[in-house]
């Protein structure tokens, strides 16, 4: 087994015991949010390193978000969707789908509940109807396939699908996407995250790339666009290349962290395409990643994604490391001096 080392970050106790598939920081404090194989939700104050609450479900959770500082929403393979209230150790069911969930978002902007499903359909939930199921659905909208990553910055919604099909949504108006567009990556989505400005998303692929997307289908718009390779290595001459599961954007200056089945997370500058940071490695896959909401600590998930099938793994693990503004501020754009 190994340790994972002092200059990595602290890991939290009571980690989830089976593979973490998402974490997620409150954007009220530094409650941290932990969906799991192994059927649980788990609440964390990161700060203090103690868990708070943890609920059960009937099936490995595939995801999960939160509404307040002390409540969230987990989306399960038991193809349930479900409202957690940790201070009371309340759930309820808002409604299922008819295939696993596989992703969730709170809507701020709308108070809505967004759920994507390998039953090839997206779900908008009003949370505030959980007595009854008819009241809660506020609709349903099929998509070209399985749902695999979603996200939301203000009232745009993405959501990338197997396939390589991508839809961006206006929340406002569901009845059909505001644009059908497909990966510029050649291979599997793995993940998709909003830009915090709201211009645009990164996409990450099996295949060790991301993808730089923007909103704007003007020429100008689209000539931004880019993509890169990372998370990939050369032994004895040959290309090894890991999927990119994780993308988290840094809410102040917004740059952003990607973790690959290499164990790597590196931190790059979008806007000067320049890689910033890259930490020592983790024990095992990087599943999730997460920053706090002042960007002050992100937390990680080390956890193996059975990308090879079974086999011997370290232990799942989160953690949280604190940023230093070193390894995620921009490098000001050094200009050549004329004079000289």
């Amino acid at each position: 087994m190994t340790a994972v080392p002092q200059s990595a970050g602290r890991e939290l106790a009571s980690p989830p015991k089976d593979g973490i598939s998402n974490l997620r920081f409150s954007n009220h404090s530094d409650h941290l949010l932990v969906s799991s194989w192994d059927k649980t939700v788990r609440l964390y104050d990161a700060s203090a390193n103690a868990l708070r609450g943890e609920f059960m479900h009937g099936g490995p959770v595939l995801d999960c978000c939160f509404h307040d500082d002390s409540s969230g929403f987990s989306a399960s393979a038991d193809n349930t969707v479900r409202r957690l209230v940790f201070n009371y150790g309340r759930e309820d069911i808002l409604g299922r789908h008819d295939a696993p969930v596989r992703c969730i978002e709170y809507s701020y902007a709308t108070g809505q509940v967004i759920t994507g499903s390998w039953d090839k359909t997206l779900k908008c939930w009003d949370p505030r109807g959980a007595s009854g199921q008819e009241r809660t659905l506020v609709g349903t909208y099929t998509q070209p396939e399985r749902v695999y990553s979603l996200s939301l910055v203000g009232n745009r919604l993405v959501v990338a699908t197997a396939g390589r099909h991508v839809n961006v949504y206006d929340l406002r108006n569901m009845s059909q996407p505001e644009q059908r567009r497909e990966s510029s990556l050649k291979y599997q989505t793995r993940c998709v995250r909003c830009y915090p400005n709201g211009t645009g998303y990164a996409l990450s692929s099996v295949e060790g790339r991301v993808a730089m997307e923007f909103f704007d289908l003007s020429e100008a718009g689209q000539s931004k666009k880019y993509a890169f390779k990372c998370h990939r290595k050369t032994e004895a001459g040959r290309d090894i290349v890991y999927p990119v599961n994780a993308i988290a954007f840094h809410p102040i200056y917004g740059t952003f962290a990607t973790g690959g089945c290499d164990g790597y997370v590196n931190v790059w500058d979008g806007n000067n395409k320049k890689r910033l940071y890259q930490y020592p490695k983790y024990p095992s896959s990087i599943a999730a990643l997460s920053f706090s909401r002042d960007g002050r600590l992100l937390a990680v998930a080390s956890s193996y994604t059975f990308e090879e099938g079974e086999k011997p793994h370290e232990p799942d693990a989160i953690i949280v490391r604190s940023v230093n503004e070193v390894e995620v501020k921009p490098k000001p754009k050094v200009l050549p001096n004329p004079t000289s």
